[in-house]
């Protein structure tokens, strides 16, 4: 399989992933206070560049066919996680890697909120902050050790 195959594959993958996951759970995934399982992948750009547009086609499609909120959430939304798994790429410290998935989704969701439903920007800061922690820190970074500790997981997520 040539190198281009093989990262569209794993860009899909994800998209699927990511799709499923927020589709599945939409109680979780859309609100005031959301905690998106989907996003504990945003540690994937930390091994492979695929992940970078898979999450962003994964946001985009889950916003588009089960987000409440609306087309501002399609775009702002989905762009928020291309920037955040971007941004989680050029990072080397396995630590900080969950990091701009969370300060930027606290940053620009709680706008859209405020935008679709009135919600309080400010408290919606710290809620949205407080489920992508949930999300990102408490699934995403121990899925990232598990896949970091685990070499054929690790080289076929690579290759």
């Amino acid at each position: 399989m040539n190198n281009k195959t093989n990262f569209l594959m794993k860009a899909s993958i994800i998209a699927a992933l990511y799709a499923t996951l927020t589709l599945m759970l939409p109680f979780l995934s859309y609100g005031g206070m959301q905690v998106r399982f989907s996003e504990a992948l945003t540690v994937l750009p930390y091994f492979t560049t695929a992940a970078i547009p898979g999450l962003f086609a994964g946001c985009l499609l889950a916003n588009f066919f089960g987000s409440p909120l609306g087309m501002l959430d399609v775009v702002l939304g989905s762009l928020t996680t291309l920037i955040a798994a971007w941004m989680a790429s050029k990072i080397k410290n396995k630590k900080l890697v969950p990091l701009p998935s969370v300060i930027l989704n606290a940053l620009v969701i709680p706008y859209v909120l405020y935008k679709a439903f009135g919600i309080p920007y400010l408290p919606s800061v710290l809620w949205v902050g407080l489920g992508q922690t949930i999300a990102v820190y408490g699934i995403g970074y121990p899925l990232l050790l598990f896949i970091d500790r685990n070499d054929k997981l690790k080289s076929l997520i690579k290759k």
